[in-house]
């Protein structure tokens, strides 16, 4: 990994007591700003550069609601929606839940039937199954999520994919991910990590299941209802599924975050399970074009950077362009290095080999 240099993120009172901070799961550079989701929580934030041309912090943070803009799959707009990735793109900001279940876990002073009995517990959420695109306006200055926008005459909302559309629905029946529906994310089971947006396509990366080495990139081509203006729905593909599967050659590893450059994608790439490293960023070349083969490997996939990563922490989590050639990396379970005095913590930005 090249180090070019690290920046500082400050995050507010609120977003620190919900440790916010210390589970970075996504983050995209939008001009001055920088939005980033952790995932504990149902928000996005929006942190602010210092210095919109040379910033050495981002902080001013404002939180949004994703239930302040749609209406969440779950009863409690507060229970997490555990944010994956971030895509911004035209006059959108997209974020996509995880959809995965998750295990109970065995703590310290857990011992014996008790212990057992919670690692046996799997429980869902289903705020985690959310695909949604927020309009963002221009107030003040700076990007802004607001509910609806109009663009050239025609009104947009806040939307977000539902009903037959649902993710975990659709894969109900399909032949590779399927059986991984009912398996917790960190066991290899269904867990969606990243998403990219290029002009009607949205990827979504999956950090399991990985298939005999094989990741998954999930295609999509969403449009607005015209009848109901605030659901997302799924166009259909030639072969008359809604969605398009790629698999490709990780070295074993799962996805971790998306990142459009160009006509490529970038793949940020780590363990699919509750373990540490190796972590690395992979360029899958012209995967934006609107033609890709379902196995990518050989030429169309090239590893770019090796990334360090802790024992039982720094475990990287979301990657943006940066510009000028460079990536924006976050990290979840921040080692304390990164935590600063002063409260802020530390990304870095890592150069890519000419």
């Amino acid at each position: 990994m090249t180090l070019d240099h690290t920046v500082r993120l400050r995050f507010g009172d609120k977003s620190r007591a919900a440790e916010t901070h210390t589970n970075l799961s996504a983050v995209r550079l939008d001009g001055p700003v920088l939005w980033i989701a952790g995932d504990e929580t149902a928000t996005v934030e929006r942190l602010v550069a210092d210095n919109p041309d040379a910033p050495t912090e981002f902080g001013a943070e404002t939180t949004y609601r994703l239930g302040d803009f749609i209406s969440l799959p779950g009863t409690d707009i507060e229970e997490e929606a555990d944010v994956e990735g971030l895509a911004r793109t035209g006059r959108f900001l997209w974020a996509i839940g995880s959809h995965s279940l998750r295990r109970k876990q065995i703590k310290d002073r857990h011992e014996g039937e008790k212990a057992l009995r919670r690692l046996a517990r799997i429980e869902g959420q289903e705020n985690r199954q959310i695909l949604v695109r927020l309009p963002i306006a221009d107030v003040d200055g700076l990007p802004t999520p607001v509910r609806e926008i109009e663009i050239d005459g025609e009104r947009h909302l806040a939307a977000a994919l539902g009903g037959k559309d649902d993710l975990r629905h659709l894969l109900r029946k399909d032949d590779h991910l399927a059986p991984f529906l009912p398996i917790p994310g960190k066991d290899n089971g269904l867990d969606i990590e990243g998403i990219a947006v290029s002009g009607d396509r949205v990827y979504l990366g999956l950090r399991g299941p990985v298939l005999r080495g094989w990741a998954f990139v999930l295609e999509l081509r969403p449009y607005i209802d015209p009848d109901e203006p605030d659901r997302l729905r799924l166009h259909e593909f030639d072969d008359g599924f809604t969605y398009r599967k790629h698999v490709l050659k990780l070295d074993g590893l799962g996805v971790r975050d998306l990142c459009p450059d160009g006509e490529d994608l970038l793949i940020l790439a780590g363990p699919t399970m509750d373990l540490d490293g190796p972590v690395r960023v992979y360029r899958w070349h012209g995967a934006c074009r609107s033609e890709q083969p379902t196995i990518v490997r050989g030429d169309l996939i090239s590893r770019v950077l090796e990334l360090t990563f802790g024992e039982g922490d720094d475990h990287a989590e979301g990657l943006s362009n940066y510009g000028d050639g460079r990536l924006l990396i976050v990290y979840d379970s921040p080692a304390a290095v990164r935590l600063t005095e002063d409260d802020a913590v530390i990304a870095d930005v890592v150069r890519l080999p000419s």
